[in-house]
């Protein structure tokens, strides 16, 4: 019996396969030629009886820099002025890490202050409880 299984892997809507192998096989993606955004892998796979499998996978490449935007969220209703912090930083060069503009600036949580303020209150309670001269006694 002739063996005909084929695997073709095809990128997004194009019509001609960018890859044609024959099962099993293993190989690299190189998503620096694939442009930044939403795209599609479709494996079509072809058995020995010329049953036909098709699978698609929806992935997305960011080989640019990463892009932060604070203060303006997708989807959201607006007016007046609003301030927007927008960074962006990538990893181009391995054999330097520069701390400038590595970081987005983000502020405090809010449940880092309520923190914050539960323990001073309860340190405040207990200094207030607890503050009386019979509970110190000198050594002297």
């Amino acid at each position: 019996m002739e063996e005909n299984r084929t695997i073709k892997v095809f990128l997004d809507d194009e019509p001609v396969p960018f890859a044609e192998f024959t099962p099993p096989v293993k190989f690299i993606l190189d998503t620096t030629k694939i442009p930044d955004g939403k795209h599609l892998l479709k494996v079509v796979a072809k058995s020995s009886s010329n049953v036909e499998g098709i699978r698609t996978i929806p992935f997305e490449v960011r080989n640019g820099p990463a892009i932060t935007v604070l203060g303006l969220n997708e989807g959201e209703v607006i007016n007046d002025r609003i301030p927007i912090t927008i960074n962006a930083y990538g990893s181009e060069r391995g054999d330097q890490f520069v701390v400038t503009g590595s970081e987005t600036p983000k502020g405090i949580p809010a449940w880092v202050w309520a923190l914050i303020i539960a323990f001073t209150g309860f340190a405040l309670f207990y200094f207030i409880m607890y503050f009386s001269p019979e509970f110190y006694h000198s050594f002297i």
